[in-house]
């Protein structure tokens, strides 16, 4: 299908226009359109009583409306339309979104036009921009949601198995029967009250973006939990489709649902989906354009009803509120009832600045005393129960239950997983497997690759003339970027764990076993799941500590997180296992990630301690669901990990290897400047002006910090130069430890065992690697994750705080590892 707005642009360059003015393609609300121009009508927004006044008064989609002039104060603003002049107040101009078109244009209103009419072009082109709908996907975590999204839109965001992998929205794009879809996938969220961040997101967004249409996906396979959250939505009285997601789980568990008389009933369409196989999605968007073009029959306004009791009190807030257009100028009056009653702070913020503020205050306060002495319950505990009330009426109704039998597979799985017996060994035998493959199964490929840059390093050796380009390809480029890029099949593979583990359902068992470690941390089982992510990126993990809903709780887990050993230090610990430790790589391997672990909770004791006051959070997980991955979704994740690792090769590593390179390799020295004879008088810090290249020089003079390690100058610079992105250090060490003609065509691992030209002495032994690798681990984080860090807590200082004291830490951790290490 050819998208739609490579029509509108060739509408607008077509020959018939050329000699006119056209259509501005710029929307905006009425509010902003200057007096003496003129636009024509998108969309109104807004709910009730206005929305139906203003369409009676004949402002309709394609008519065309001029401003006038502002009133003295500049509200309210007077404007005509169908030959007949109306004033509105700015406030209610900006709910009603206009496409301004030049006054020297002659436009008619084209409400009832067809293109049969002469000003086709001008049609496709106000057609095309109306055609436009904007949708959001909202929904429980673990509904499918980024599965519909991705399906959708072609995009390939991460889809997991658990609460909070949407952790901020994304937007895409889909073309379909002549429409161009805006779809926004938002955040996994329960309700639409002010509890957690994703909430107050989610809320937050429907106040001020105001979608055409929200799809409600609901997971098929637990209707009344899901369905509590399309309660809300059914409060907020705006165009809604329910998409039933998960159908075929639905059908598989032997329950049947009549979903069209459950649509007709609630008042919203119902339309059966699978997002992972793209069952229904065609439906789905035929649905959502008929709701868009108000021509859909099952659409009507329904009240959830509260019981007489809440519905009085709630008729005399909803006239206050009804006095008062600004107030619901953004959700209908009896959604902002209902949060008044119970006592909802973002929607008392709302309100704050109203004139009925106080009066409001007042009768639902009366109200709510009311309830408590009839219900003796609070008022939020009462709406709870009569909307759970009313789903279960609903589905009795049309839901018949399965006969099957209740023992389902994942209770199975889970008498074993999540048993005090068998729950944390089956634990660590997944970790250690996943940990063995990544060093034994990847190094087969990894060999393939790493012969391809040797043998790539011999050519340019061998037919290049001597110079400095010639050096800066074997050395800087070849040296830098293929000292890395043969780790990319242990990334992949890694990140192909971490993807099953987090589709499967297992990452939340994992958490829910944690669950008594973390408490004894000061933390609970929801950090688990951004520490574990943490194994992938940093960045990512520290971005899903939203979902954790305590403030101290989750800065403390934010700042432990750089802790969590990252692929990209993988290469480091891959290179130097290998090299080293021989056939005991795996066990030392796995002992890096134990180690940044015990580091984070040893941190996170320390930080409850003496920064943040004891602050216990219940802890309430989803545990869904087992689901077998589809391998083309792991393989997707893991793709798209290793994209973005091959995208860094030709971005940040290739810029800083070729710095690495210029400063390695200049300045330019004498020939004849040779290292004294007696090189036992050297050491590894003696700064020679006569032979040293700049980097030598301050690697150097640097260096004294960090020979109690047991480093010497080129694992320094390696260290200095891995902060804005850890893979920087291998790259770095392939550029370092080039340069021997007798070893330029063997691998970096075999390099680093060769003694130094001027201490007759290796760089690396079993003992300074271990401290390398325990240094790499702890120290400052990369700059990518430092940033996230300050925006997540919203202060740059605890960005400050994890850059120095993680490579404090560092620094004592190694010491003691290399101090141990070299008595044995």
């Amino acid at each position: 299908m050819r998208p739609l707005h490579n029509n509108i642009s060739q509408h607008i360059l077509s020959p018939l226009d050329c000699h006119s003015k056209h259509l501005s393609l710029n929307e905006m609300t009425l509010n902003e359109l200057k007096p003496g121009h003129t636009a024509v009508i998108l969309k109104i927004h807004g709910h009730g009583a206005f929305r139906k006044r203003v369409i009676e008064m004949g402002f309709t989609r394609g008519r065309k409306i001029t401003t006038v002039l502002n009133a003295p104060l500049h509200d309210p603003v007077k404007y005509t339309l169908m030959g007949y002049e109306v004033s509105l107040r700015r406030a209610e101009a900006q709910l009603i979104e206009v496409l301004p078109i030049e006054n020297d244009f002659e436009f008619d209103d084209i409400s009832h036009l067809n293109t049969t009419e002469e000003n086709v072009s001008v049609v496709n082109d106000f057609n095309g921009k109306t055609h436009t709908i904007n949708i959001a996907l909202i929904g429980n975590p673990n509904c499918g949601k980024t599965s519909l999204f991705n399906i959708a839109s072609g995009a390939m965001e991460h889809v997991g198995n658990y609460s909070g992998v949407t952790v901020d929205s994304k937007t895409g794009h889909f073309d379909h029967n002549g429409y161009r879809f805006n779809i926004v996938d938002l955040p996994g969220t329960y309700s639409l009250s002010a509890y957690s961040p994703e909430e107050l997101y989610v809320r937050r967004y429907l106040k001020n973006q105001r979608p055409d249409v929200i799809v409600n996906v609901v997971d098929a396979s637990n209707l009344e939990r899901n369905l509590y959250l399309t309660t809300e939505l059914i409060d907020m009285n705006r165009p809604m489709v329910i998409a039933l997601n998960m159908y075929d789980e639905l059908q598989k568990s032997g329950a049947t649902l009549d979903y069209e008389n459950l649509g007709q009933m609630i008042g919203v369409p119902v339309v059966p989906t699978v997002s992972k196989t793209g069952f229904g999605i065609d439906r789905l968007f035929d649905t959502i354009i008929d709701i868009y073009e108000n021509r859909h029959k099952t659409v009507r306004h329904v009240h959830v009803n509260l019981g007489t009791d809440i519905e009085n009190a709630l008729l005399g807030l909803r006239e206050i509120i009804r006095s008062e257009p600004s107030i619901e100028e953004h959700f209908a009056p009896r959604y902002i009832a209902i949060k008044l009653l119970e006592h909802d702070s973002e929607c008392e913020e709302l309100i704050k600045s109203s004139p009925v503020y106080d009066r409001l205050i007042a009768v639902r306060n009366k109200e709510e005393e009311k309830l408590k002495l009839l219900h003796h319950d609070d008022v939020s505990s009462l709406i709870a129960n009569e909307k759970y009330g009313f789903i279960a009426g609903a589905l009795a109704e049309t839901m018949t239950p399965s006969e099957k039998s209740a023992v389902s597979s994942t209770r199975i799985i889970d008498a074993f997983v999540t048993s005090p017996l068998f729950g944390f060994p089956i634990f660590f035998i997944i970790m250690f497997f996943i940990f063995w493959a990544t060093f034994t199964v990847g190094a087969y490929p990894m060999e393939w690759i790493e012969r391809l840059v040797e043998i790539l390093s011999g050519l340019v050796n061998h037919h290049m003339p001597d110079g400095p380009l010639k050096d800066l390809l074997a050395n800087g480029v070849i040296g830098g970027v293929g000292g890395v890029i043969v780790f990319l099949p242990n990334i992949l593979i890694l990140y192909f764990f971490i993807s099953f583990m987090e589709d499967s359902g297992y990452m939340a068992r994992a958490a829910f076993i944690m669950d008594r470690v973390m408490h004894k941390l000061g933390l609970h089982g929801k950090s688990f799941i951004p520490l574990v992510m943490g194994f992938g990126c940093n960045v990512p993990a520290i971005m899903a500590s939203r979902a954790i809903e305590s403030r101290s709780s989750r800065i403390i887990t934010i700042l432990i997180n750089p802790f969590m050993s990252c692929s990209a230090r993988l290469p480091v610990y891959v290179l130097l296992t290998g090299t080293f430790f021989g056939a005991k790589a795996t066990i030392v391997l796995m002992s890096m990630y134990i180690l940044g672990i015990v580091a984070a909770f040893i941190t996170s004791r320390l930080l409850r301690r003496f920064f943040f006051k004891k602050d216990e959070t219940p802890f309430v997980m989803e545990l869904p669901p087992y689901r077998l991955p589809t391998m083309k979704a792991s393989l997707r994740h893991m793709w798209s990990k290793g994209k973005q690792y091959l995208q860094k090769m030709g971005g940040i590593i290739l810029v800083a290897s070729i710095i690495v390179w210029a400063l390695n390799y200049f300045p330019l020295h004498d020939e004849m400047s040779s290292v004294p004879e007696n090189k036992e008088q050297l050491t590894d810090n003696h700064i020679d002006t006569s032979r040293d290249s700049y980097l030598e020089m301050m690697g150097k003079a640097i260096n004294p910090v960090f020979t109690p390690l047991g480093f010497t100058w080129r694992p320094t610079v390696a260290l200095i130069a891995g902060i804005p992105a850890k893979e920087i250090v291998v790259s770095t060490l392939g550029v370092l430890y080039t340069g021997d003609e007798d070893i330029d065509n063997q691998a970096l691992s075999s390099r680093l065992t060769k003694p130094s030209s001027v201490t007759g002495k290796p760089d690396f032994t079993s003992a300074s690697a271990l401290a390398f690798m325990v240094f790499v681990l702890l120290y400052c984080p990369c700059i990518a994750t430092l940033t996230a860090i300050v925006k997540e807590t919203g202060h740059w200082g605890y960005g400050a705080f994890s850059a120095i004291y993680n490579t404090a830490f560092a620094w004592v951790v190694a010491f003691i590892v290399y101090r141990i290490a070299i008595l044995f």
